[in-house]
């Protein structure tokens, strides 16, 4: 008798044991409102469906209030934090819902941008390396930028705020290693091969009355062949209060692509500060027609803390290949290199 009431006693025990047991389970299942993890996370979710369509639909934002589709599409690969943000909180919530739409934004964000995260290319024989730095007209070391850009090793080297004296500095210390160049105004190309047909080109937006020559177009003789070279500096943009104002570079871009689509030779190369990312819309009329760099995210703005690429390599029947950016120099630019293979 005494043997049965233990084991009753024992019984009762165990199931109460396991009751407690089981018990976090179901309330991890549920939260203090009652809510299951497929029903909490509402906002989150939301937040990432919001994310998910702003990557993949960032050209239906319009420019008409603010520039801000233009604003959006500057900073676009930066949405990637917000993707994080959303993926811890989603986690810290325990909120199935808004995993799930988390989905939606790291697929969207991988597919804009995550095969400039791949390894480079292995680099070809034929490959026209070239460098790209808008050197700042208030560089104090324009010998010790120009020696920096020569270790890169570049067969081309475009370069943009030349004033004198720094651009006697700088033809100096480059004419070593490139015997050939050409400037107009303040953009200039120094190159290891021989050039010809170098004129100034014509982008300078309407309203702008002082002498301003931001632009040129050069041949250059390489072993592959000739090689249409564009420079360019296209006007800056600034963000306010009133959001993005970027007509005189909008306007600037559009010259330049008319140029681009005049051009006879089939091999072109466009360098330049074009301030502007490869997600703008308005760089559209040189997007459209000329190939960009398909490695890299090479942030070339401001150097103190890079958050976009406004320093561009595009080519017409060529690959841009990983696109990098080079130490500092005493510019608030990066200079950036890439590797130009042709078709």
């Amino acid at each position: 008798m005494v043997e049965r009431a233990g084991r009753g006693a024992a019984s009762t025990v165990k199931a109460t044991v396991r009751r407690w047991v089981r018990r976090p389970a179901r309330t991890r299942r549920r939260d203090g409102a009652g809510r299951s993890a497929w029903t909490r996370g509402r906002a989150l979710a939301a937040a990432a469906v919001i994310t998910a369509a702003l990557l993949v639909f960032h050209r239906t934002v319009p420019n008409a209030v603010g520039g801000l589709g233009s604003l959006l599409e500057s900073f676009l690969p930066w949405l990637g934090v917000v993707v994080v943000v959303l993926l811890v909180l989603a986690l810290v919530r325990r909120s199935a819902l808004a995993l799930v739409a988390v989905l939606l934004p790291v697929a969207a964000w991988t597919y804009l941008f995550g095969g400039l995260l791949l390894p480079a290319p292995e680099p070809g024989a034929d490959d026209l390396v070239v460098v790209q730095h808008n050197v700042s007209d208030e560089n104090t070391d324009p010998e010790g930028t120009a020696r920096a850009l020569v270790r890169a090793g570049p067969d081309l080297v475009a370069l943009e705020e030349l004033v004198p004296p720094a651009l006697e500095v700088y033809a100096k210390t480059l004419a070593p290693d490139y015997p050939y160049r050409t400037v107009r105004g303040t953009v200039g190309l120094w190159s290891k091969y021989p050039l010809s047909g170098s004129r100034p080109l014509d982008i300078k937006p309407r309203g702008i009355e002082e002498v301003w020559e931001r632009g040129l177009r050069t041949v250059a003789h390489t072993p592959r062949g000739e090689v249409a070279v564009y420079v360019a500096h296209l006007p800056s943009v600034r963000v306010g209060a009133g959001g993005l104002a970027s007509s005189r570079r909008d306007e600037s871009a559009g010259l330049l692509g008319d140029a681009l689509d005049a051009e006879g030779l089939r091999r072109v190369v466009l360098l330049g500060d074009l301030n502007g990312t490869v997600d703008d819309r308005a760089l559209r009329p040189l997007t459209d027609s000329l190939n960009v760099a398909g490695r890299g995210l090479a942030f070339s703005f401001p150097a103190g803390l890079p958050l976009a690429r406004i320093d561009q390599v595009m080519a017409r029947a060529g690959t841009v290949g990983a696109l990098r950016t080079l130490p500092a120099t005493g510019s608030d630019h990066l200079p950036v290199v890439a590797r130009v293979s042709w078709h």
